[in-house]
């Protein structure tokens, strides 16, 4: 089974305050402040259509994990709180960061020790830069993957490809990272 890991939202922007606030009257506000929320909904608010094609298509062809700065690798379902998110907003997405990387290698050692011999763990996220492959691919032991089609997109165009994947059931194709073109020429437009 491939395994999809998920590059977080930011959470420090508007969206976010939004949900800390305190006076949200939307639903997702309610429960957040209530009784916290699943990190795949808080993401996908905060994010929109990137995150949401994300959960979406590693719901659609695996199991996804969500890169959660401070945390590691959580299931999409765990709860996240106010508290928690102010926490995690205030972690920089950085190597340099200890609170980020340390949780994050982590988890992807552990997960790299529970992978049977045909399984593949496909990142969701940014491949350009080495802010999550530089911390899990030794720990994966060369089943890092990351789909051919994101170089050259933006996160917008990641989110439509990947929820048009999901409609059509049609999986994206994957590459691995040694020896790849991880940055490139933007590709054509997806047709409305």
């Amino acid at each position: 089974m491939n395994t999809f890991l998920l590059s977080p939202a930011y959470g420090g922007g508007k969206r976010a305050r939004l949900l800390l606030d305190g006076r949200g009257a939307f639903p997702l506000a309610v429960r957040f402040r209530e009784s916290g929320a699943s990190i795949g909904e808080v993401f996908t608010f905060l994010s929109g259509l990137y995150f949401r094609g994300k959960l979406a298509y590693a719901h659609a062809f695996g199991r996804p994990l969500v890169i959660v700065p401070g945390r590691g690798l959580l299931d999409p379902d765990a709860v996240v709180t106010g508290e928690e998110l102010r926490s995690i907003a205030a972690i920089a997405v950085d190597l340099d960061e200890p609170r980020f990387r340390d949780p994050l290698e982590r988890d992807a050692e552990a997960l790299g020790a529970s992978l049977h011999a045909s399984d593949i763990v496909v990142l969701l996220g940014s491949i350009a830069t080495g802010k999550y492959v530089d911390a899990i691919e030794g720990k994966l032991d060369g089943r890092l993957r990351f789909p051919a089609a994101f170089v050259g997109r933006g996160d917008m165009s990641r989110g439509g490809l990947m929820l048009r994947c999901v409609s059509a059931r049609s999986e994206l194709d994957y590459v691995a990272l040694p020896g790849s073109i991880r940055r490139g020429k933007r590709p054509p437009r997806l047709e409305p």
